[in-house]
């Protein structure tokens, strides 16, 4: 692993891996809808982790078997965390079953 690789993040949603700028800058590809981590340095560091395992870049996720062993499969392409570390926190977990989302943990028993 680069130096330069132990700043990135992982989703704790999807597993999607970025920079925490660019989580700032750009949120989620796929739960900026649901998280708002776009312009919140708070919220990015509440919704991602530094804590991960592994990298699988998706090219094109819905023919992927790794996207759909991963649950990927409906993701937008880009780099994803094979395993992270860590659970959104209960305040954002009650806030989206509120609002009808089912959470799943990313996080995997070893």
């Amino acid at each position: 692993m680069s130096a330069g690789s132990k700043k990135l993040r992982a989703c704790l949603m999807c597993s999607f891996v970025a920079t925490p700028t660019e989580f700032r800058k750009e949120g989620c590809p796929n739960c900026d809808e649901l998280l708002e981590m776009k312009g919140s340095s708070d919220r990015v560091l509440e919704c991602t982790t530094a804590q991960f395992d592994g990298t699988i870049a998706l090219v094109s996720p819905k023919d992927s078997w790794v996207a759909k062993w991963q649950r990927n499969d409906k993701h937008t392409p880009g780099v994803y965390a094979v395993r992270v570390t860590g659970q959104l926190p209960d305040s954002i977990v009650d806030d989206l079953e509120a609002r009808g989302v089912k959470v799943h943990s990313r996080e995997m028993d070893d």
